[in-house]
């Protein structure tokens, strides 16, 4: 099957000619057709299966075929990253079109909110928003949605776990009852099967994949204690030439703490929700170009960026998520092309790991640790204990566990204060677009109870 079987308008088929498209995609081959058939929809793919061409193709068609100059179709993403990489393949694929789309997103000054104020004033058919700037604009009269015809919610399951539900609730309260909804998600948990039953009406259901790697993803482990992991990214990052890694860890502060160590070493560069997006887009900008090799950040750049010809992801955490050890592999191999992950795994992180293989249905080859290293903890899966780690803190590094204890009514020994700590587990993830508290609901707003799957509100209660 090639592109020209869906019999797109000649001015789009001639751009993807142009792009050297010729094959479709399995998401895409499979829901093009659905939402050329005006049938709303439920996609669930991995990341790097060309989901984004798979809903935007089939709109790009529509609006050519019937060109009304207003808005047509409304986008969600959970991150302005992944907003402003929809908005950039809408340019490319529209290049011969003439449809103009604007990405609608905070974390910019003031000029970037006027300027996307006055593109909406002076209109697109699309417009591809996070949900937390777009109800701002929406709660202040400065856009109007009345001609929509299209909803796209891509990485829905991201969405949920960033807390937009009800902010996403609140759009579709503005949205005409008479609409087509897509949503796309690369997993999916049972809050977004009943989420989509408020907002869907009678949706065909497609799974590419789910919960699987991509079959070029060449996968790897170490079983390391925490004061390992530092010497043994540097280690990896000298082995080989590489000019794509990105690098994960668990929170913002290691992010920057492990960025200010390697950058004496390796062309690195952080990437985290402190900074400001002029800083953000600058550094993504440098990382696309090669000129930035390494790219260490948090969960916010599992999803959202589609850099072609990653080399490595590392997992200087394990996630404690399994899906989220799907996305982060899922930036490289992407389109079919090799890539490699490799994942560190202390002792306490031990039975997470072993849910991730058994998400993934596959055992991960545990690699031996390099010379001059210790040896690291037996890997025992989800039998797994934390106590390796506290043997191996006893063993190189001076307790406190046999300092005597006080007696009752004296005073404790002197200890030295301990660092704040909490687990990594309980760190939240960074959250891109942060509700508006001052939203009104509508006056007439009733609260209502969800009826069966298929039956779609004009006006719903979060």
């Amino acid at each position: 099957m090639d592109f020209s079987s869906f019999n797109f308008e000649p001015s789009l088929q001639e751009g993807l000619d142009a792009m050297g498209f010729n094959q479709p995609t399995p998401i895409q081959e499979r829901a093009i057709p659905v939402i050329l058939d005006n049938k709303d929809l439920i996609a669930c793919a991995q990341t790097g299966t060309g989901k984004t061409a798979a809903f935007i193709l089939p709109i790009l068609n529509k609006i050519t075929k019937k060109p009304s100059g207003k808005l047509n179709t409304l986008i969600l993403a959970p991150t302005r990253e992944l907003a402003i990489q929809i908005d950039q393949q809408i340019q490319g694929f529209a290049y011969f079109l003439g449809i103009s789309s604007i990405p609608i997103y905070g974390g910019g000054d003031g000029i970037v909110w006027e300027q996307q104020k006055k593109a909406l004033e002076t209109g697109a058919e699309i417009v591809v928003a996070t949900p937390g700037r777009l109800i701002a604009l929406l709660a202040g009269g400065k856009i109007d949605l009345s001609s929509l015809e299209h909803l796209i919610l891509d990485e829905a399951d991201r969405m949920m776990d960033m807390g937009f539900s009800d902010d996403i609730l609140k759009i579709v309260n503005y949205l005409p009852a008479n609409r087509q909804t897509v949503l796309f998600s690369a997993t999916m948990p049972p809050k977004i099967r009943q989420f989509s039953m408020k907002i869907l009406n009678k949706p065909e259901e497609i799974s590419i994949a789910l919960g699987k790697t991509a079959e070029g993803v060449s996968q790897s482990m170490y079983s390391v204690y925490d004061g390992q992991k530092e010497e043994l990214v540097r280690h990896i990052l000298s082995q080989k030439g590489r000019d794509a890694v990105i690098i994960f860890a668990s929170t913002k502060d290691k992010v920057k703490a492990l960025h200010k160590v390697l950058r004496k070493q390796f062309d690195i560069e952080a990437f985290h929700s402190d900074l400001e997006q002029v800083e953000r887009e600058k550094i993504m900008s440098a990382f696309k170009n090669k000129a930035v090799k390494v790219l260490i950040g948090t969960d916010i750049i599992s999803r959202g960026i589609d850099v072609v010809g990653i080399e490595l992801v590392l997992n200087y955490d394990t996630p404690g998520d399994p899906e989220d050890y799907v996305h982060r592999v899922g930036r490289t191999a992407r389109a079919d092309k090799k890539g490699e992950a490799i994942t560190f795994v202390n002792p306490k992180d031990q039975p997470k790991f072993a849910r991730i293989e058994q998400l993934i249905g596959m055992k991960i080859t545990q690699n031996p640790l390099p010379e001059g290293l210790d040896a690291g903890p037996e890997y025992k899966g989800e039998a797994g204990k934390s106590s390796g780690e506290a043997k191996f803190k006893s063993k190189n590094s001076n307790s406190n566990k046999n300092k005597p204890q006080a007696k009752s009514g004296g005073h404790p020994p002197r200890q030295e204060p301990k660092p704040a700590h909490k687990p990594a587990g309980n760190q939240q993830k960074p959250v891109e677009e942060k509700p508006v508290q001052a939203f009104q609901k509508p006056a007439e707003e009733k609260a209502q109870t969800p009826g069966k799957y298929g039956q779609r509100k004009n006006v719903i209660e979060p």
